[in-house]
């Protein structure tokens, strides 16, 4: 639903959509629709989004928002994530609120995995 002046769709660079799309499908279980060659959509993951094709990549060492995903199983949706090509950047540490880690995807975006 849409809300006014609150936070609606996010945006992210991808230098390889079909492997972005597939590890997301796999560890996330998201759907895509394609509108062309150069990006790709999800919907329902807390908020809808899409895949631009760019050689960038979204980083903290660069400045980059961290988009944090909730799990409440770290240890197995941290596996999910090396089994499909994730790089985990930032293995599982304690930080005030639970414990976390982060990774980057098969486009070099960084994301991290969060529980409390």
């Amino acid at each position: 639903m849409n809300e006014h002046e609150k936070v609606n769709y996010i945006e992210l660079p991808a230098k390889n959509l079909q492997a972005t799309k597939n590890f997301f499908s796999q560890v996330f279980k998201w759907l895509f629709q394609d509108f062309g060659p150069e990006y790709t959509a999800f919907t329902d993951q807390g908020i809808d989004g899409g895949f631009f094709k760019s050689e960038l990549s979204s980083s903290t060492n660069s400045g980059a928002a961290l988009i944090v995903f909730y799990s409440n199983d770290l240890e197995a949706t941290l596996t999910k994530v090396k089994n499909a090509n994730g790089v985990i950047i930032k293995p599982i540490f304690p930080f005030p609120g639970g414990r976390r880690f982060h990774f980057t995807e098969p486009s070099g975006n960084e994301f991290a995995v969060w529980s409390d």
